[in-house]
């Protein structure tokens, strides 16, 4: 089985994370946190900023690993690390997705996450409430 390695963004602002839903291809329709591949020799630090740039141009700043999402879809096994960022700055133009959406911890579950990002939503949540 393939394997893919990729760094996700927790974009946080205020009490809000940011979320993106998949425009094209075999996840159409579903919702994530945005990222991507990383490129051989970057950090996923950096594979997450160069991507969240290239998506949705936000200006983000990378502030801390949140968790490591493991996960077999049917064709490939993906390694996600996943980081908390701030936004920083930029207007958002989503170059490759349809939607974005601004989520507070009681709207995480008002979209439907792919499955490997759905494992960070209960996490997520009592991240955000601890930090009320």
């Amino acid at each position: 089985m393939k394997s893919v390695k990729v760094a996700a963004a927790i974009i946080c602002d205020g009490d809000k994370v940011f979320a993106v839903q998949r425009a094209a291809g075999e996840f159409k329709g579903g919702w994530e946190f945005p990222g991507g591949k990383i490129e051989p020799g970057e950090t996923p630090e950096q594979a997450v900023v160069r991507e969240v740039k290239e998506e949705i141009e936000m200006e983000i700043e990378v502030k801390s690993f949140f968790d490591k999402v493991i996960y077999d879809y049917p064709l490939f096994h993906l390694e996600m690390d996943c980081f908390l960022c701030w936004f920083t700055g930029g207007e958002i133009h989503l170059n490759e997705h349809a939607q974005g959406r601004w989520l507070t911890a009681e709207t995480l579950d008002s979209v439907d996450w792919l499955p490997a990002d759905s494992e960070l939503i209960e996490k997520l949540k009592t991240y955000m409430a601890d930090r009320r």
